[in-house]
């Protein structure tokens, strides 16, 4: 049975920002005041990124301006982010999660996921290992953890989500019924706040609601993102823990926005660009995909991603695109993006390929993308590229 741990920070950059002053000599550890961490006013990223439960008390929310924060609370502090003491902590929590197993995936700068499956000789109770591990990292780095725990991912982090702050949750597969279906459809995973709605409109309340629709009416409304959806409200998620350590490395190709969008026309061509670039890279050593995953990040800083296992081993272009569209409606959702990515792991170097009854061998693709990778590397640059590159962003 796998055991995967979702470890996520409590108010991360707040409480990291604020062992930071303390260490530092400040005299008010930040965490009791009203105060948010902001970047610069004059900028985009002078908005509010954390904020204190105080000031989070007082109607100030993540993501909106310094001036109609300073509106809700004349006497809030602000302090500006220290986003290399953020890394170095990070690196260091990560580190420590190594010292309980090798399969550590970074999720992002505050998460993690743990597999712990293959450790059950050394760890006989799981739950007194959470335990432990939230209290000793409390102790050992000044802040606190919300530590889930799952069968896989999916409900690891939803655990984790449940209470907060500095709190260990379970949702096994045996609790899914009694835990996750009674819960408002808004806190399923990926569900924004658009699909919400419209779930709601269609009677379904509850996750329960969710797991037990038929498959057919919800298609009507969201195509085959109602598959995943379905599957995610009966905690269902194969994602494996990617990390470092594994044999099959990834490769992974993102970029932070000019502006949050949430114009899918755009959200696809940059996509189209990224698994270009892990095509070249793929083709350049010699090496074949199985997994494929779009990972992003929303304008409240939370990070998302959803990964799809690919027929076949590839390291065509077009045929990495087509998978992520396979999974891009269930990834972006109806939020407003800030960070957008690409990831492919299970990297091999020879591939099997199973060829459909529905599908045309991939051999006439695969000498297409070759001559066009002999051309482009002849002239030093992109010279040939799909035509949807040039397709404006209007």
């Amino acid at each position: 049975m796998n055991i995967i741990f979702h470890v996520d920070v409590n108010n991360a950059f707040l409480s990291w920002s604020a062992v930071y002053l303390l260490k530092n000599g400040y005299k008010e550890d930040i965490r009791t005041i009203p105060s948010v961490i902001a970047g610069d006013e004059e900028k985009r990223h002078g908005i509010v990124l954390a904020k204190s439960e105080v000031a989070k008390k007082q109607g100030i929310k993540t993501a909106e301006t310094l001036h109609s924060a300073r509106c809700k609370c004349k006497n809030l502090s602000v302090f500006p982010p220290i986003f290399d003491f953020y890394k170095e902590t990070s690196d260091k929590l990560y580190e420590y999660f190594l010292t309980f197993t090798p399969d550590v995936e970074r999720f992002s700068i505050d998460e993690c996921f743990l597999d712990l499956s293959n450790t059950t000789l050394l760890y006989d109770d799981i739950l007194a290992l959470a335990y432990n591990m939230k209290e000793e990292i409390k102790e050992k780095f000044g802040f606190t953890v919300n530590i889930g725990i799952g069968n896989n991912k999916l409900c690891a982090k939803m655990a984790g989500d449940f209470s907060k702050p500095d709190k260990v949750h379970t949702l096994f597969s045996n609790e899914i019924k009694d835990k996750l279906w009674p819960l408002p459809i808004e806190d399923l995973l990926y569900i924004g706040k658009s699909s919400s709605q419209e779930l709601r409109s269609l009677g379904i309340n509850t996750i329960g609601d969710l797991a037990q629709i038929n498959p057919d009416k919800l298609k009507k409304h969201f195509k085959n993102r109602s598959t995943f959806m379905i599957e995610y409200a009966n905690g269902v998620d194969d994602a494996k823990v990617i990390s470092k350590t594994s044999k099959n490395k990834c490769i992974s190709f993102s970029e932070t926005l000019e502006f949050d969008t949430k114009d899918k026309e755009f959200l696809k061509r940059k996509l189209m660009v990224m698994c270009e670039k892990i095509g070249i890279k793929l083709r350049q050593e010699k090496l074949f995909a199985k997994t494929i995953a779009i990972t992003i990040r929303t304008n409240y800083f939370k990070d998302y991603s959803h990964q799809k296992k690919m027929l076949n081993e590839t390291n065509n272009t077009m045929e990495l695109y087509q998978n992520v569209l396979d999974i891009f409606d269930i990834t972006v959702g109806d939020n407003l993006i800030r960070n957008i990515g690409v990831r492919v792991s299970d990297l091999v170097k020879t591939r099997n390929n199973q060829i459909s009854l529905f599908d045309n061998d991939n051999k006439d693709n695969d000498k297409i993308q070759e001559l066009v990778d002999n051309i482009n590397n002849k002239y030093n640059d992109l010279k040939i590229m799909p035509a949807v590159f040039y397709k404006k962003n209007n």
